[in-house]
């Protein structure tokens, strides 16, 4: 075999081979690996414009790549847990690798970095939520009274209900948002599902996030709401939601949805309404499959 061959051979090898580069999103945590001799960037818009520059090779060479995003506190925890030195290449790719496959990551399709930044932070943010949400559950312990998992009784309870919320709502997109007021941290979670073809299409780790958050708010009875918008070709939007209450879902009136919507949180002051906008009441959800667990 020619020398020529072998490097056709190992360039088709190399497309083969996915890679994951760490990313520092921001200036705060730029100047943290800033401390490190090996970390020879000094400017964070340069760093970030080599980032790109290599993120763009990597496509016109048909390599998958995807970006996590880089946490220097979470680099030094690692470090320190395996006995490496920080202060090396070879440990923040090691690192890196493990971002891969435990932290979050967006694939990179050529994109501009800066349209790339804020989906990386958005599921970081999605992932901690969940994070933390399945935390508070399983804190939640055995019910006292008959041993059931009240954390797992919980997250049944809010999937169930929010099946049925897709199941009554109109067709077109739907854009839901789910807030629990502590304790002891606010949660907020979103979710978008989509039935433009009489087919439901959501992204399943927002529908995992948002159902742990409802669950939390049902589990400890925390104040908190649900407000679903949906969106149709030809009709107006509607929106319409429900406030936590006693371990369930309480529906709001129209008159309460559109004061929440119309009515500035900071000043008092009423807001006007959105033109082509119904705030409505929402469809009955129907009976849950059991009585919420609360003795």
């Amino acid at each position: 075999m020619t020398h020529t061959d072998r490097r056709t051979l190992r360039r088709a090898l190399r497309r083969e081979i996915a890679g994951t580069i760490g990313l520092l999103t921001d200036e705060h945590d730029f100047s943290a690996m800033r401390r490190y001799r090996s970390f020879t960037f000094h400017d964070h818009t340069a760093y970030l414009e080599h980032v790109e520059a290599v993120l763009r090779t990597r496509a016109r060479q048909g390599s998958h790549t995807s970006v996590a995003l880089f946490d220097p506190e979470d680099y030094a925890d690692y470090c320190a847990r395996h006995g490496l030195d920080p202060d090396s290449p070879a440990s923040r790719t090691r690192f890196t690798a493990e971002l891969a496959t435990t932290g979050p990551t967006v694939p990179y399709d050529g994109q501009p970095l800066a349209d790339l930044l804020p989906i990386l932070v958005d599921e970081a943010i999605r992932q901690a939520t969940w994070e933390y949400a399945t935390t508070l559950l399983s804190r939640l312990g055995a019910c006292a009274a008959c041993g059931e998992d009240l954390g797992r009784a919980a997250f049944n309870r809010a999937a169930h209900l929010l099946t049925r919320i897709l199941d009554t709502a109109p067709p077109g997109r739907r854009h839901l948002v789910c807030n629990v007021s502590g304790p002891p941290e606010p949660l907020v979670a979103v979710l978008h599902a989509d039935d433009l073809t009489d087919r439901l299409e959501l992204d399943e780790a927002e529908a995992l996030e948002f159902t742990s958050v409802l669950a939390v708010g049902l589990a400890t009875d925390s104040p908190g709401g649900l407000v679903m918008r949906t969106m149709a070709p030809g009709s107006p939007d509607r929106v319409y939601g429900w406030r936590l209450r006693a371990h369930t879902l309480e529906p709001l009136t129209a008159a309460e949805v559109f004061d929440a919507y119309c009515t500035d949180i900071e000043t008092g002051d009423l807001i006007a309404p959105e033109s082509n906008v119904d705030y409505c009441a929402p469809p009955d959800l129907g009976p849950g499959p059991d009585t919420p667990h609360h003795h």
